[in-house]
Formats: C-alpha cells, structure tokens, sequence
C-alpha cells in the first residue's frame, strides 16, 4: 500500500469511529465494513440509504445496520443460503397448516360416509328377492369398511406427518432464532422489534416516534371457516399492505400471530393516527379469492392502537399504552383507530 493510499485510509478509519460513537452502533467488524463504506463514499446506493435513514430518525439501528450489511457487502451465496432457509421454514409452516385443514375435512368425510351407508344399510328393495337384498347391503358395508378403514389409514398417516411437520418447525425455529425477518409475512420479526425499539426509545429521534400494535380483526374465526393456508394468504397480504408504508423511516413488524408492530419516527401522536387510519382503511379494502370456491372475500379489517413515546418512558409502558387503545378500539366495534384523531 502506498503511503497515499495509507494516509487516505487512515483518515476514513479516523471518521468511522465517531460516527460509531455517534450513533451508538456497536464496533463489530461488519459494522466497521459499513460505515467504512459510507464514509469513502464507494458505495452511492448504500450512502443514499444511511443518510435517508439518518434524515429520517437521526440514527441508524444495530438492525438497520445488519440489513444494509446483508443488502450490500454479504457473499451471494449466503443470501441464497438465507433465502432457501427462510423459504423452507415458510413451506414447513403452510405444510403443517395444510395437514390440519386436511385431518379437519377427513374428519368430515369419514362423518359423512358413515351416515350415508349406515342409511343405505336400512333401505329395501321391493324389486329384489331377500337373498338379492341382503348381497346389496352386505355388498354396501363391506365397502364402507373398505374406505373406513382406508380414509383411518389415510388419517393416521396425515397425522404422523403433522408430527414430522411440527419438529421440523421446532428444529428450525431453533435453528433461526437469531434471524431478525419473519419467515412467513417477511417483515421483520419480534426479535428485531424488541432490538429497534430499544434503540428508540435510548435515543428518541428529533420529535420523538410512536408506536402503532395493530390487529386483524376475528382472525381466529376466519381460520377456521376458510382454513389456515387462507390465513396465511391474508397475512402474507396484509404484511405486503404494511410494507407499502415503510418510508420516511417508518418500520413493520410482525409482533406475534394476526398482530403485528409499526414504529413510526418523527411524528407526533396525531400525525402517527393518521398514518394508522390510512392502513387500517388499505387494509379494509383488501379482497382475496377463495381458491376452493372461487368465492372472493372482503370482510377483512383491522384495529390499531397508537401510543406516543414519553421521554424517559420505560418501553414496557408505551407498549401496554398501545395495547389498551387496541383493546378499546376491538370493544367499541373494531376497524377503528384509537385514539381517534
């Protein structure tokens, strides 16, 4: 290395650290990677990033960090890694939801068919001999022992597959637990939301940030009538609705099941309802197809609750906050926002 190239190299690493005090982002080498990055400007599409997130929220998070790292500097072949092991935690979760949509409907077929031969067991024919008759009933309840037994087969057979679907998601849950995306919905997950809003609450931006806890509303009910791969379509949509609104620093979360987390920088308690209030109305809009019945259902809705960080608040207050607009929001009737702007 030439002593030009040291001295301009040295004077970027002299940068890097009080940046990394400034912000408050640990010295790990990925982090080094990046903000060494930023401050030569060698990378435009990564300095554009930083600064959009800097302007937005006046810092950069320990999680922002590690996506921008994993977007810009990450081998190929790890992303691809990632990829394959996010997709098949995905398919794991829709498989086990599959075979339980699945045991539910064989659980109705075998109902069926029992009541139906156990009626044709019963009835006569007035044009048949005895001897004829009974070949026919007797010819009935053999082959409905057949399926029986067939339809118990293919029971227990769905079942010791679930099980395999189940410790196949344990052992990849387990395997994933430091992994900061949602596998289904592909926000980020719990484990981010946690570590970002931490990081804001320690150092609040310029005017402060709020908390939005958003539910989907009877999401339970609408499982079970249309099954849980629907359910998962509604989520993946839904997640899909809330990206749309992640700028200007905004950020979402899948918070846990049907709720999910959004963090909103800068903006105060009635600028974040607003924000609130035009996804709850996207989120009412949204109609999807019922791939059985070709049926399209439209009576999906969302209720939020939104709470405005206080200075020196602790992080388990403005949550409880949050939740018990939503609470209120799901017992004045739901597909609200509350408080109401």
């Amino acid at each position: 290395m030439s002593k030009d190239n040291f001295a301009l190299s040295t004077g970027y690493l002299k940068k890097v650290v009080p940046l990394l005090m400034k912000y408050q982002v640990s010295a790990t080498p990925t982090n080094y990677a990046l903000w060494y990055t930023y401050v030569a400007d060698a990378d435009t599409d990564l300095s554009k990033e930083i600064n959009e997130s800097i302007h937005a929220t006046g810092t950069l998070s320990e999680v922002q960090c590690d996506q921008l790292y994993q977007s810009h500097f990450a081998d190929k072949k790890v992303k691809e890694a990632d990829d394959f092991q996010q997709s098949l935690q995905a398919l794991a979760l829709e498989m086990g939801n599959t075979m339980q949509d699945t045991l539910k409907d064989t659980d109705t077929f075998q109902s069926t068919l029992d009541k139906t031969f156990s009626q044709l067991a019963r009835v006569g024919e007035e044009t048949l001999s005895m001897d004829e008759t009974i070949a026919v009933v007797r010819s009935a309840v053999k082959g409905s022992n057949q399926i029986r037994q067939s339809t118990s087969f293919f029971k227990n057979q769905l079942a010791d597959a679930q099980k395999e679907i189940e410790r196949l998601k344990e052992t990849l849950a387990q395997a994933n637990e430091e992994a900061l995306n949602d596998a289904l919905t592909g926000l980020f997950n719990r484990r981010a939301f946690d570590a970002e809003l931490d990081a804001l609450a320690s150092k609040p931006p310029p005017k402060g940030f709020s908390l939005l806890i958003c539910d989907l509303d009877h999401f339970k009910s609408f499982n079970d009538t249309y099954g849980h791969l629907m359910g998962d379509q509604v989520l993946k949509l839904t997640a899909k609705r809330l990206s749309d609104y992640c700028r200007e620093g905004i950020q979402a979360f899948r918070y846990g099941g049907e709720e999910f987390a959004i963090l909103v920088p800068n903006r105060q308690l009635n600028g974040a309802c607003r924000v609130a209030e035009t996804i709850r109305a996207s989120i009412d809009r949204l109609v999807i197809k019922d791939k059985k019945t070709g049926k399209k259902l439209d009576n999906i809705s969302m209720s939020i609750g939104v709470a405005q960080f206080e200075k020196g608040e602790k992080i388990k207050s403005l949550i409880g906050r949050a939740d018990a607009l939503l609470y209120e929001a799901k017992s004045l009737g739901r597909n609200r926002v509350m408080p109401i702007a």
